[in-house]
């Protein structure tokens, strides 16, 4: 039975709002450390290890998708994401760290990097037509993840398990396995259009592999990976810690709020902030297209750096709260604007290979961002916000001076000749007589 394409995009949507959740991290980080008795930093290692482990497998599956098939990748990544929940599970009721770091992190944050670039590859194959608007709306999907946990799943398993974490995690697990197995086996890539008999139809180069190396060793893609690593470390240092944060604002402007109402202000927080993430990359992306990609990076850090400086010593939880979600606003337009960066850049034949590589800026800013802020928790509790926006300023500040060093024309390391273009279109180039 052929499945419509619009059946497609649902299953894509679910697909990443469910991967999407890990986002939602900070609302169960007060939590571990209260119920564990673990130290903030060794809690942030759990998410900073997910988003390494996420960074690097979505490189790997950029190049596997085509040889692997969306269906097949997309259910390994499901089985791993929801399997790392119930691994962890086991760890929090074990009492064991290096178990939980094992499921939530390495399993569950790789099963994540499997599937993210599955359902944005797919829908679009399906949607030729409207590339642009239902990509979009998939990777909208990941940005609003953490909007179902902390407004809706987490809070709801956390009162019906009396706070009992090691069910939560177990829940968690069952519920994403019984979302996201039945989305997988949906997904397939359209019918290939027949071939028109004599038609000359563009192909890769065969030695592709070795002429994307060239690519990936140019300045360009190097300050472009620079530039994309402070943007997410910025905000993933936000994203990890965000709902304690604005606990401590608010818990300093009004001493007399329960504990339990400030862990419901900072759940609201992820939601909303959650929003702003999948909205900013429709947003920015849509301004990339009129403004150009490295004016759009600019705005973006610079803007932040302002941010960040009011953040430091805002005392206000209304306007601490708005400014988090500008944050992420521009967090979640960093990703929207790195693809077409990438295609504009390096061409469509190498996009899938370059756009793998330079999400290792997301897996190694993961591993930066939440620890630096758990070890400023831990060493300095009364300075840690002043501290982690000051640091956050600092990054955006190196990552705007570097894209001064970018250009948004195409990068041609050699010059076309007769032979290449014959060779693209499968034609064999003539010998001398």
């Amino acid at each position: 039975m052929r499945i419509p394409r619009a059946a497609i995009a649902f299953f894509c949507t679910m697909l990443q709002i469910c991967f999407g959740t890990v986002y939602a991290w900070s609302f169960f980080q007060t939590m571990l450390v209260r119920q564990s008795g673990w130290t903030h930093t060794e809690t942030a290692w759990a998410f900073s290890i997910a988003i390494f482990s996420l960074g690097t497998s979505a490189a790997w599956a950029g190049s596997a998708l085509g040889r692997l098939g969306p269906r097949r990748l997309a259910l390994t990544g499901s089985l791993m994401f929801s399997g790392g929940y119930v691994i962890a599970s086991a760890a929090l009721w074990l009492d064991i760290l290096p178990l939980f770091y094992l499921g939530y992190g390495v399993i569950g944050g790789a099963g994540i990097g499997l599937g993210y670039v599955t359902p944005v590859a797919t829908v679009a194959k399906w949607f030729p037509d409207k590339k642009g608007l239902v990509t979009g709306i998939v990777v909208m999907g990941f940005g609003i993840g953490a909007l179902l946990l902390s407004k809706g799943l987490a809070p709801f398993l956390v009162v019906h398990t009396e706070g009992d974490l090691a069910l939560v995690f177990l829940w968690l697990g069952i519920i994403f396995a019984g979302i996201l197995l039945p989305c997988s086996l949906a997904l397939s890539d359209p019918a290939a259009p027949a071939k028109t008999p004599g038609a000359l139809v563009p192909r890769l180069d065969p030695d592709e592999p070795e002429s994307t190396l060239p690519y990936l060793n140019s300045s360009q893609f190097i300050i472009m990976w620079t530039v994309f690593f402070f943007n997410i470390a910025a905000g993933i240092s936000v994203i990890s810690f965000q709902s304690e944060l604005l606990q401590e604002v608010w818990g300093l402007a009004d001493p007399t709020v329960e504990p339990a109402v400030l862990a419901e202000y900072g759940a609201t927080l992820i939601a909303a902030s959650s929003v702003c993430n999948g909205v900013g990359r429709l947003f920015w992306g849509l301004l990339s297209d009129r403004l150009g990609r490295v004016k759009v990076f600019r705005i973006l850090l610079a803007s932040q750096m302002v941010v960040f400086g009011v953040l430091m010593t805002e005392e206000n939880p209304w306007v601490f709260s708005v400014l988090v979600c500008y944050v992420l606003l521009c967090f979640g337009g960093g990703f929207a604007t790195m693809p077409p960066y990438i295609l504009d850049v390096f061409g469509p034949e190498k996009m899938a290979k370059m756009y793998g590589v330079v999400l290792t800026a997301w897996a190694a800013a993961g591993i930066f961002g939440p620890l630096y802020v758990g070890y400023l928790k831990d060493s300095y509790p009364d300075r840690a916000v002043m501290y982690c926006f000051l640091i956050g300023i600092l990054m955006l500040g190196a990552g705007y001076l570097f894209s001064y060093l970018l250009n948004d024309g195409r990068l041609r390391l050699g010059r076309p000749t007769l032979e290449t273009t014959l060779r693209q279109y499968g034609v064999p180039a003539r010998s001398p007589a």
